[in-house]
């Protein structure tokens, strides 16, 4: 069956629907932004008989019912249903709206971004010009209809009664479609006289009618097409470049509902601002999370009272089942989804993981909270958080969230719960988790998730600052400004020739307060360490135990070699991994890393020392 028509409509039509309501925008539509130059590029094109490229209507129906607003500029007496909705040509039919049937004052930007009003003119002596292209006899004059110049002590052009526009021959593009009424008048004005009647038949023939005979390319999407389709279409044929999310959608979607999603949206948003780890979570990954849940509900309740032979419904958190979300599946999963990310926020918060900037993926929380809603109060025990942590590792060291993981999330939320209360076979993205070793020395930067991990990790251990001695817990993190920060200072390691490629990683860096940072200075290991026991007035032995809680031989750093450190602190940093995924890293592998995989897009590189 065919989605959609290709026809032809004639201008005025689709003016004249848009005035009574019939053609409507739906309201996940920008609004109308086109400047004065396109304005008038816009009238030339049409008046001249050249293509303005294709419309694209939606018709409307139950499939596509979404919370719909009239084209700017029109006035509607009443809640009137449209019959179509424009997915592509709003910035066109809008401005042939305002300048040709609304009959009032164009607000709208000149070249440098200024808001002006304008009113729209065609100079009819310029317009049949053979030696003028009709574009020049086009202009826009300001809302009172008189241009001046020299700080408005010399009039130019007044066109501010009818009689003043008659005499300069200028036609105001408002009047296309009342021409006769227009037409009338000149007339009386000039006495009946020969010339200009046969000047105004001309000016009729040659430029009025190019209008009154213009017809538009138009294509309908028929009423069965499905949201994603919508969806698709809109991005896709959108002349304004402007993508249209998920979100936005399903807002004028559940508007049409009476369900205000967007307000929803934020009273979310401000409960999970309270929680620094969720403070880059999206609407979009709300709405993910609540899909994935639905989904996974309607598949158990399914299971329950289904044959051998019955299809079950997929779990997904996929475009298409997003966008396939009902209001009321919305409603039943919302709250247990927000309680899910916030849960996920306090146990992350225990593992050392402080903010959404120490986030090794926020695409991870989307299954995360989803698995810590279906498990409700199971998740209060220690052993089903710990099994909980060894997934969240697993993800996060076999780095398997950087990029589009929808199948990943319905595996996630299926086989993880029956792990945890089951006792199920480990989940595949346990099995597919595979640390490499040499992915270690790549690790430079908080663009990886990998190196926000070792970071949380290295905090476990009752880390304790070298300066003050305090613990690194969530209230000194922030305090005391805790940061990661090189143990070998750079400026030491560039001048004693080592590459940057080996003193610039994770297994080089500790979790230190900015005030340590700072003391530690450019200096060898050796002499720093002997200038923090004389400022901490503590003995060598006590700075060799801080020292101890970073995984670091205390040994090596006062011999100050460089590479002895490395090796030793590398074998650490393994057992570390091995531990919190519970999966040995078989050290004498080797692959080639592409960075690029490992990136979460929005993240930001650490800062320079």
């Amino acid at each position: 069956m065919e989605t959609f028509d290709t026809t032809k409509k004639p201008l005025a039509d689709l003016l004249s629907d848009i005035k009574v309501g019939k053609i409507q925008l739906p309201d996940f539509q920008r609004g109308w932004v086109w400047d004065d130059n396109r304005i008038k590029g816009l009238i030339a094109s049409v008046i001249k008989s050249f293509p303005i490229s294709v419309v694209t209507l939606l018709e409307t129906g139950e499939n596509t019912s979404f919370k719909t607003k009239p084209v700017e500029g029109v006035m509607l007496s009443g809640n009137i249903k449209p019959e179509y909705l424009i997915l592509d040509g709003q910035q066109r039919l809008t401005s042939l709206y305002q300048t040709i049937v609304s009959n009032n004052v164009v607000r709208t930007r000149d070249s440098k971004g200024y808001e002006i009003k304008r009113w729209y003119y065609i100079d009819m002596q310029k317009a049949l010009n053979p030696d003028l292209d009709l574009e020049e006899a086009i202009f826009s004059i300001n809302e009172t209809k008189i241009a001046t110049r020299n700080l408005g002590r010399e009039i130019i052009c007044d066109l501010s009664t009818q009689e003043k526009e008659f005499e300069q021959m200028m036609f105001p593009v408002c009047m296309i479609d009342e021409f006769s009424e227009w037409r009338w008048r000149f007339e009386e004005y000039w006495n009946y006289n020969t010339e200009k009647l046969k000047f105004l038949s001309q000016f009729e023939r040659y430029v009025i009618n190019n209008y009154s005979h213009y017809s538009v390319p138009v294509i309908v999407m028929k009423k069965e097409n499905s949201k994603e389709a919508v969806c698709q279409v809109f991005e896709k044929v959108n002349t304004g470049g402007v993508s249209l999310t998920v979100f936005e959608l399903m807002t004028a979607t559940y508007a049409a509902s009476g369900f205000d999603l967007k307000k929803d949206w934020e009273e979310i948003r401000l409960l999970f601002n309270e929680h620094k780890v969720l403070r880059n979570t999206s609407n979009t990954d709300l709405i993910q999370a609540i899909t994935l849940l639905s989904t996974y509900k309607k598949k158990m309740a399914a299971m329950k009272c289904s044959t051998e032979s019955d299809k079950l419904p997929a779990v997904s958190a996929k475009r298409k089942s997003m966008l396939e979300l009902k209001v009321e599946d919305y409603k039943n999963s919302r709250g247990e989804i927000v309680s899910g990310f916030i849960k996920a926020a306090k146990i992350l918060i225990e593992n050392h993981i402080y903010s959404a900037r120490d986030l090794p993926y926020t695409s991870q929380l989307i299954p995360m909270s989803a698995i810590i809603a279906v498990l409700d109060k199971e998740i209060e025990s220690a052993g089903n958080i710990n099994k909980l942590m060894r997934w969240f590792w697993c993800g996060v060291f076999g780095e398997l969230y950087g990029s589009a993981n929808e199948t990943r999330y319905a595996l996630d939320i299926q086989q993880v719960v029956g792990w945890i209360l089951n006792d199920e076979k480990e989940p595949q993205t346990i099995y597919d988790a595979v640390f490499s070793p040499s992915r270690l020395q790549t690790l430079r930067t908080r663009n990886s998730a990998a190196y926000k991990g070792i970071f949380a990790l290295l905090m476990d251990e009752n880390t304790k600052d070298w300066l003050s001695g305090k613990g690194i817990n969530m209230m000194t993190y922030f305090q005391e400004s805790i940061d990661i920060h090189h143990i070998f200072p750079q400026y030491w390691c560039r001048k004693n020739n080592i590459p940057k490629s080996d003193y610039d990683t994770i297994i080089n860096k500790t979790p230190l307060s900015k005030g340590t940072n700072v003391f530690v200075g450019g200096e060898a290991p050796s002499k720093y360490l002997v200038r923090l026991e004389k400022r901490a007035k503590v003995s060598s032995e006590e700075i060799d135990n801080l020292l101890r809680t970073h995984i670091i031989n205390p040994d090596v750093m006062r011999s100050d070699d460089f590479y002895a450190f490395i090796n030793d602190r590398k074998e650490a940093i393994f057992k570390l991994i091995e531990t919190a995924t519970g999966k040995p890293i078989i050290r004498d592998a080797q692959s080639t890393i592409d960075e690029s995989l490992f990136i979460e897009d929005g993240v930001e590189e650490e800062e320079q020392e």
